[in-house]
């Protein structure tokens, strides 16, 4: 993982992969039914850290959407520089992505991708830095999975994504913060999406065309997810659209950049984000929109920022740093 950067002001043009999974859109893991992935460039200024992304849910023993058992991989296997003749992983690639759709690569052989740079629109370099390359196949920079080939991801080598994390000061009926009984910190609010797939709140996001800015990306995928601007009327698109360019020109906290601790990824493939806090704090800018859920989100709704939530895959440590960066109970 990368140390965040406090703010974002101009465009970066980072050219991205995509795999538009329908049933995991945007970045870390795979939703579980019973249990409770566009910015304007980087500027210096204090950097906010969050811990390594744990090497767990990349390991889970049954691979996502399939039957697909992993090959067991301890602890103390893991490591790429550990020694262990018997690992032996399991080959999986999933149908869906061997159907070859427009965001999938094809089978290494008779497609040789430029690795660790730039690949036409496809950016196959790692947030984390240069990684190996085994037998003309990327080598995961966290280590065994138990699992190779791509699982249920697009590309080989990592999978990019980005979340944008919009938030706003909860306020009582007379506009002022409303501030938590015990820490006596003024609440944060995020606006939150309930997955289709498997009814989990998360933060929207998605993946990253080739080509595409991640400032395009953020402000896309919570335009589509959150606010659903692709089916509003003309008369009101406009408006949508001209409150969330505003927010999202706007100074950015970049909350965490690199490896994404994700179920579905394998030796060869895996799933890397940048997340984004946009905020509105004055609250009248997109805190005043109808939420409406869109593409693939079943309910959106505005959440207070709490650390006892159950959110979707780790995006709980995002809104921890958001929290203790704006100074908001957690």
């Amino acid at each position: 993982m990368k140390a965040v950067s406090r703010y974002w002001v101009a465009s970066v043009h980072v050219a991205l992969s995509i795999i538009g999974l329908p049933y995991a859109a945007g970045t870390s893991g795979v939703c579980r039914k019973n249990d409770i992935s566009r910015i304007p460039s980087l500027c210096s200024s204090t950097s906010v850290s969050m811990p390594p992304a744990a090497h767990v849910k990349a390991r889970c023993p049954v691979y996502p959407v399939s039957d697909t058992r992993r090959f067991p991989v301890p602890d103390d296997k893991v490591d790429w520089d550990t020694d262990w003749p018997q690992y032996s992983p399991v080959n999986y690639t999933a149908p869906t992505v061997l159907k070859k759709p427009v965001w999938a690569d094809p089978e290494i052989g008779g497609f040789s991708p430029l690795f660790n740079s730039l690949d036409g629109s496809v950016d196959r370099k790692s947030h984390e830095g240069p990684y190996r390359i085994q037998n003309g196949k990327p080598l995961n920079p966290h280590g065994r999975t138990g699992l190779e080939g791509r699982g249920l991801l697009g590309r080989w080598g990592p999978n990019h994504a980005a979340d944008p994390i919009v938030t706003r000061w909860k306020t009582d009926s007379t506009g002022q913060h409303v501030h938590h009984t015990n820490s006596q910190l003024p609440v944060l609010q995020f606006v939150s999406i309930k997955r289709l797939d498997c009814g989990e709140w998360a933060i929207p996001g998605g993946m990253v065309d080739p080509g595409e800015r991640v400032s395009q990306t953020l402000q896309r995928e919570f335009s589509e997810e959150a606010l659903n601007s692709l089916q509003a009327p003309p008369s009101e698109r406009e408006k949508i659209q001209k409150r969330i360019s505003e927010l999202f020109n706007s100074e950015g906290l970049q909350v965490y950049k690199g490896y994404v601790d994700d179920p579905r990824n394998t030796d060869n493939a895996w799933m890397e984000t940048v997340a984004v806090n946009f905020h509105d704090e004055s609250g009248n800018s997109v805190s005043e929109l109808p939420l409406q859920a869109g593409d693939d989100a079943g309910q959106v709704s505005w959440i207070d920022v709490d650390s006892s939530l159950a959110l979707y895959a780790n995006h709980l440590h995002f809104l921890e740093t958001v929290a203790k960066e704006r100074k908001a109970h957690w």
